[in-house]
């Protein structure tokens, strides 16, 4: 490999690792896994060490001291961690461009491998030899690292690393995270204290989204003893709800709902009343029964829970239940009619088959009636029965065992019993011969055959009929108003494809919501068609006005002064919303860190010179040495590393 820097050339892989694993070398592929999973732990020792390298050129001298203007906040400064503290602050932003990693990321690899590097070598040597894998080091640091003696930490290693090293024995992660925390309590049961102290101190709730769009996850760091207490009050207050058999929660369902109820509600506690604001992006089409997604907060989640949010917090639904006339299709296999579609009528619009539940109704998922779902979910159990019962009679010895009554298919022959020839016989010298009896084993079993062909043909229908009518559903959707509007390429065109109803609806929001009873007016974000930049942040009464006098709409103008005013201020948020920096998701803070990207009073104080950053970074890009930030005039962000990388961000679009 060519080195870019220096122009010489490297190697990137030497030698593999030989030690061989604790239960010895298998053959064939399972060794190859063994030695591949060697070279793994080997190639992660040295990106560790390779990472340490990398921060001792980046020492904290180059970085502003304590007390100077742009330097780190004391209180910031005193709870980075003390392997940290050598290293410049930038680091870890110049890490996280290399390794598309968040700055957080980044800082807890460097904080990792500096601390390998310094507190724990004997254990990143045993993972650079193969004795351990990347799986087990989670437990040496948060365990051993911390001990403070370094006679009492090289102690523990060596103990640790000699009980791993016992032939034939398999250690997993959480077997070796036992055996830490006993060895440690034993060796440093002082700091062991200290670490739960501190623990205690971090307590705190923390939320983050779910895999699931529109959920989030809760959790709360507690002591051992106040989490078994919560969760078993959470409990009792489930358990001491009214038991109704038409409540369909859960036991976890139910505690979740008491904790919102004991959190958000407290009843006759003497708790002040709390306000939540939350920031809410929502596409025309959404409100209008579309399926675009919306952001809560800066988190994608689907357009029915903006709209489920805003009915909840207005008291004013958006849009009307959608209903769709079913239309048939016979089977011409079967002569059923099937139902294609039919609407939950909640009036979200979605996809998906349900049960109409109108008086002339009786058609049900698959697109089959009602009756034959019956039929054929009782012909499928008397079938299985049956064939159990042969191969029961089979094996006996006895063959009177006929087909269930009537499940014989229309398409098939008229008489599928079997034969008078192979029903017993009378007299022991026909009915109880071996070759009597295989030859109606031989019948039974091909009537049984037939009749299970018959049946995986009605199956196979049935299946075609679902296929067609989930394609109808589909069909019929898009051509529903809900369809029509998720479709839309833009808001005007899903105002042109929604209802009459809809667009009352939704004006009739914005009209009452305009002059209070949210925390801010709606907001209507003027987008380009193809990229989804933002173009204009506008709100109803300045959208007629700009109609009336035949005026565009675009971004504000500049503001005289250092501050922008309050419509410049909001357009740029809108436009930004989260730090600019190549990785950063944090929120852009709702006061301040609006950055002149040429210095103000040299650049006018204006959309098209501001810059959206989190604290962190709009520091950094002031005092970070040799670091480069370059603004153009459509917003792409162009940041240069002292190392020589660049990394480009822009607006994200809606």
């Amino acid at each position: 490999m060519i080195d870019h820097v220096t122009g010489t050339s490297t190697a990137v892989l030497d030698a593999p690792a030989t030690t061989p694993p604790g239960v010895g070398w298998a053959s064939g592929p399972l060794g190859e896994v063994q030695a591949a999973d060697r070279e793994i732990a080997r190639q992660t020792a040295r990106r560790y060490r390779a990472i340490a390298a990398f921060a001792a050129t980046r020492p904290a001298s180059a970085d502003r001291a304590q007390g100077e203007r742009g330097a780190m906040a004391a209180e910031r400064w005193a709870a980075r961690p003390e392997v940290l503290r050598p290293v410049s602050e930038w680091a870890a932003q110049e890490l996280s461009i290399a390794l598309n990693v968040s700055a957080q990321r980044a800082q807890d690899e460097l904080e990792r491998s500096l601390t390998l590097t310094r507190r724990l070598p004997l254990v990143l040597d045993a993972l650079e030899t193969g004795v351990i894998h990347p799986g087990h080091l989670w437990c040496l640091l948060e365990h051993v690292a911390p001990i403070a003696d370094d006679a009492v930490r090289t102690r523990v290693q060596r103990e640790l690393l000699d009980w791993l090293a016992v032939r034939h024995r398999v250690t997993t992660p959480a077997q070796l995270g036992d055996r830490v925390r006993r060895v440690v309590v034993r060796h440093d049961a002082r700091d062991a204290a200290r670490d739960l102290a501190s623990a205690i101190r971090r307590r705190g709730v923390t939320a983050r989204p779910d895999r699931c769009d529109g959920t989030s996850v809760v959790s709360a760091l507690l002591t051992t003893p106040e989490a078994a207490a919560l969760v078993a009050a959470l409990g009792a207050y489930a358990d001491a709800l009214s038991h109704d058999p038409a409540d369909g929660r859960t036991r976890g369902q139910k505690m979740a709902d008491c904790l919102l109820d004991l959190v958000l509600r407290p009843g006759e506690t003497d708790l002040p009343p709390v306000q939540v604001v939350l920031s809410v992006v929502a596409p025309i089409g959404a409100l209008l029964g579309g399926d675009q997604p919306c952001e809560i907060d800066g988190q994608i989640v689907p357009a029915e829970l903006v709209r489920v949010l805003l009915a909840a917090l207005t008291g004013h639904g958006l849009v009307t239940p959608i209903t769709d006339s079913p239309t048939t299709d016979t089977d011409t296999d079967t002569g059923a009619t099937d139902s294609v579609v039919t609407r939950d009528g909640d009036g979200d619009g979605h996809r998906g088959l349900t049960v109409d539940e109108s008086p002339r109704s009786d058609q049900v998922l698959l697109g089959v009636t009602a009756a034959e779902a019956v039929r054929y979910e009782a012909e499928a159990g008397e079938l299985a029965a049956w064939w159990a019962e042969v191969e029961r009679r089979v094996l006996a010895g006895e063959f009177d065992a006929e087909p269930p009554p009537h499940f014989v298919d229309e398409d098939g022959p008229p008489d599928l019993a079997p034969s008078t020839d192979s029903a017993p016989q009378t007299g022991s010298d026909v009915a109880d011969g071996w070759w009597a009896r295989a030859d109606r084993a031989v019948c039974a079993a091909g009537t049984a055959l037939l009749t299970a062909q018959q049946a995986l043909g009605r199956a196979c229908r049935l299946v075609t009929t679902a296929e067609r009518a989930d394609t109808a559903d589909e069909t019929a959707w898009r051509g529903s108003d809900a369809g029509r509007v998720t479709a839309a390429p833009d808001a005007l065109a899903a105002l042109a494809a929604a209802t009459d109803q809809a667009r009352e609806s939704l004006a009739d929001l914005l009209g009452r919501t305009a002059g209070g009873g949210l925390a801010d007016r709606p907001w209507i974000v003027l987008t380009d068609a193809v990229t989804g930049a933002l173009l204009a942040l506008t709100d109803p009464p300045r959208l007629r006005r700009a109609a009336r006098h035949g005026t565009g709409l675009g971004a504000p103008g500049p503001t005289d002064g250092y501050r922008p005013g309050a419509t410049l201020d909001r357009h740029v948020r809108a436009r930004d919303r989260r730090c600019r920096f190549p990785g950063c998701r944090r929120r852009v803070p709702r006061g301040g860190e609006l950055d002149h990207a040429v210095p103000w009073p040299a650049g006018p104080t204006a959309a098209a010179d501001l810059t959206g950053y989190c604290a962190s970074h709009h520091r950094g890009k002031h005092h970070a040495p040799g670091w480069l930030h370059r603004l153009t005039l459509d917003g792409t962000l162009t940041v240069t590393t002292p190392s020589g990388m660049t990394a480009v961000t822009e607006p994200p679009p809606y």
